[in-house]
This record gives structure tokens, sequence and C-alpha cells, in this order.
């Protein structure tokens, strides 16, 4: 058997289950579809998420977080080996940084089949989903994420990456400046200037609260979150971990917040 197509063998089984777990609970993540935007080959894996094309051009995965130290490492190595020797398909939607990087999805061929290459470093565990994800591939991305979460695999087997509980504020101002999974029970919603703040406990200046700009509204409720209906629910958010007062994640896209309890 081909060593190169061993990491996709591990994916396929797992992507099974999480497919049929999906195909239960009916969240199968209906209209998930890319265009393809270029093709290249890979010369140099530099990060677990950032890849350097053979014509010289710098990719950033969309779609997922990689964390650094031991984990980081672990997941360049995995990137490495699943886009050894494969063609790669650069799908949209794609942007640029601001750093003059692309960062778009990235596909390989593998006997002929478009594997998609985020999914696959969520599945076995070497990365998170990121807070922009587009909301039409975020059951998909979510569902591989849990799994790997449930199993342990790759990065959910230390338990520094465990899911943090917002009863904990403390904890979870220790994660400035990181990026971090917080769970809890929305205590209420309050809105003031241009800010919608979601508070996990009756304390602002001491205990955890995510944000989000007015503006951005609309765009939450068009993805079934609804800011002011999350009053008395159980939420999980993701990003990155501030603090004024008491800690706080800054919510700018809807696949940062998932409704726990529905």
């Amino acid at each position: 058997m081909c060593s190169r197509l061993l990491p996709w063998i591990g994916l396929l089984l797992i992507m099974v289950s999480t497919s049929a777990a999906d195909a239960a609970s009916g969240q199968a993540a209906a209209g998930c579809t890319r265009e393809t935007a270029s093709t290249g080959t890979a010369d140099q894996v530099v990060d677990g998420r950032t890849v350097i094309l053979g014509d010289g051009r710098e990719i950033r995965l969309a779609g997922i977080e990689v964390p650094s130290g031991a984990p980081g490492l672990a997941a360049q190595a995995a990137l490495r080996g699943l886009l050894s020797s494969s063609a790669i398909v650069l799908k949209n939607p794609s942007f640029s940084d601001r750093y003059g990087r692309l960062v778009a999805p990235i596909f390989v061929l593998q006997e002929g089949v478009e594997q998609s290459v985020a999914l696959a470093m969520l599945a076995a565990g070497h990365a998170f989903v990121a807070p922009g994800t587009d909301v039409a591939c975020g059951a998909e991305y979510f569902a591989a994420e849990r799994t790997a979460r449930r199993a342990k695999l790759g990065l959910w087997s230390d338990p520094y990456y465990e899911i943090m509980s917002a009863d904990s504020p403390e904890a979870v101002s220790a994660r400035r400046g990181r990026f971090a999974l917080v769970d809890g029970k929305v205590v209420s919603v309050r809105e003031s200037g241009g800010t919608i703040y979601v508070n996990f406990g009756r304390r602002w200046s001491e205990d955890f609260t995510v944000t989000l700009s007015k503006r951005n509204e609309r765009s939450f409720v068009d993805a079934g979150i609804e800011p002011k209906k999350l009053e008395g629910r159980r939420v999980r958010v993701r990003g990155w971990v501030e603090e004024h007062g008491g800690p706080w994640i800054e919510a700018l896209h809807p696949a940062q917040i998932e409704i726990v309890n529905q």
C-alpha cells in the first residue's frame, strides 16, 4: 500500500462515523460546495497551516487554527504528510491577508478524488475550527473537531486544550492572548452603544463576557445565532482571549458561537 495514502485512510474511517452521526442528528452540511480557484504543488510546509507552492505563492489553509509548541510541530508534520506528492487544488472563497498570503481552502487529489486538507487536520486532532469558517461548511468542520475531541486525538490528548468553563474566569484569564474554547450558561445579554455584551456572570468586571458589534448582529441572526435569545442558553465560544476587567472574547463571526443545548 502506498505510504502517502495512509493519512487519508484514517481520515476516511473518522469521516464515515462522523457522517453517520450527523445524518442521525440532521446536521449534515447541506450546500457545502466550493469552486476551484487554481492548482499547484507544495514546495515547503512552513507550519501547521502554511505552505509555499512551487510557483512561490504562500498559502494559509482556511478554516482552521493550529496551536503552537509541540502540538504545532505535530500539525506541521501531519500537513507535510497530507501534501506529500499530491497535486494541490485551491478553492474559493479565498482572500489575501495583510501579509500578502493567500488564505484558501486546500484540497488534494487522492486516487482522482478531491479531499479536504482542513477536514483531515481537524479529524486527526491537529487543529481547531477557525472563527471565520464559512457557515455552509461549518457543520462538517465542527463534526470532525468533536469526533477528534471525544477520542482525545492529537492536541485533545493534552488537558491544556480541553474546553474551559466560563464559571472559572481566573483560568480563562490565564489564556490571555491565546486561542481557547469556553463553555457556559449565558446569564444576560445587554447593549451599550454599538456593542452587544453576552455575559456569563453578573460581575462584569470579573466574569467572562463575549462581545460583538451591533453592526455585525444581522450576520449572526442570519446564521441562527440571535444574540438577544442567548440568555439562559448554554453556549460554546471560540476565539482569542483578551482581558478588560474580566476575560472576554470578541465574536466577529457566527462560527465562533455554538448553541450547545438546542
